[in-house]
């Protein structure tokens, strides 16, 4: 499956399927003897792990990490490093009554439409299961961006209207749903349970900020930083909007409005979100993501089937009410492997020039 690898110089590629043996991913291009620490690898898994709060689905996954190859005493062997996480909890037998249909809002036609081959059990290759395998890479890509203090951290901004006014990121990492306002927090979970109750679901925002990120990341035209952490970020299942700095808001502003000016302590603004040109300014790298509204709800919905029949259907089973909470840490990983992999393009650009 060619979509399935990611990267110039560090290169990763995920694999496995909802209810398959496992999950995981290879990763490729780093550098020897990186110091790995796995219970930071098994921190990350923990954070996007399922059954970890009433605001998520409950399938219940212990989400272990096994490294299989490329380490040895906590050292990367420059070979690739391999991670794998078995699934102990699917239950095929929720989506029996599924099997022969296109389920509204699901990958299932366009997987049909592609590959021919029917639905399968949790959304197969198209699941949110697939994003272990990110995390645990972007775990590891954290490893080569910490020594240049770089700090990447997510969170939910809104659930459906209810939107966070404050950006307290110690909150927010203690937050069951990663809300980084506590004045807005017991609104978002009602808003949550609210969908629950009534078999539905609801969507959100998503805000990730990077700060510490060196200037100069990042390649012109076709290489630019904000194009490749853009197309991250819409690799996400469930990401249908990507803003980078001031986003959409600029289309209703003049150029004195918002350009940022610099004086002799540096930019005075960021509307650019920390990227001009397609290369990093060092100021913060900020991004708001809109998630749909996952799209497994108990509520009946009419499709059809691998027939072309119309079918009524009514989804059962253990899916997220709002996906916003477990995109935040998967947000985070895909950031730390674009950042990681333009400091190496760099750093190999900076060498090749001496």
């Amino acid at each position: 499956m060619f979509g399935s690898f990611m990267g110039q110089i560090l290169r990763i590629a995920t694999f496995g399927e909802s209810h398959g043996p496992a999950v995981g991913v290879v990763i490729d291009g780093l550098p020897a003897g990186l110091a790995i620490d796995e219970t930071l690898i098994q921190r990350d898994l923990d954070r996007r792990r399922p059954g970890t709060s009433p605001y998520v689905t409950q399938r219940k996954e212990a989400d272990t990490a096994q490294i299989l190859s490329g380490l040895a005493d906590g050292r990367t062997l420059g070979t690739p490093l391999c991670v794998v996480v078995h699934n102990t909890d699917a239950r095929s037998k929720d989506y029996g009554e599924l099997l022969g249909v296109f389920r509204p809002g699901h990958a299932d036609f366009a997987y049909h439409a592609k590959y021919g081959a029917p639905p399968q059990p949790g959304g197969g290759r198209s699941s949110g299961r697939e994003t272990v395998g990110r995390v645990a890479a972007g775990a590891v890509a954290r490893a080569i961006l910490a020594p240049l203090g770089v700090v990447i951290r997510a969170c939910t901004a809104a659930v459906g209207q209810v939107r966070a006014a404050r950006l307290d990121w110690d909150f927010a990492a203690q937050d069951p749903l990663r809300c980084p306002d506590p004045d807005a927090a017991p609104a978002m979970a009602e808003r949550i349970a609210q969908a629950r109750a009534e078999g539905d679901s609801v969507g959100g925002l998503v805000r990730l900020v990077v700060s510490g990120a060196p200037a100069g990341l990042g390649d012109p035209v076709f290489g630019k930083l904000d194009a490749r952490l853009g197309g991250a970020m819409f690799s996400i299942g469930g990401v249908k909007g990507v803003e980078i700095g001031a986003g959409f808001a600029v289309a209703q502003r003049s150029g004195g409005q918002n350009n940022d000016a610099m004086d002799e302590n540096g930019f005075r603004g960021n509307n650019a979100g920390g990227v001009l040109g397609g290369i990093s300014t060092g100021q913060e790298i900020t991004m708001l993501l809109a998630v749909k509204p996952t799209p497994s709800i108990g509520r009946p919905q009419q499709t059809i089937g691998l027939d072309g029949q119309p079918r009524l259907i009514q989804i059962k089973g253990r899916h997220d009410p709002c996906l916003c909470p477990r995109i935040a840490p998967v947000a985070e990983a895909m950031a730390a492997l674009v950042l990681a992999d333009a400091y190496l393009a760099q750093r190999a650009l900076a060498g090749a020039a001496r």
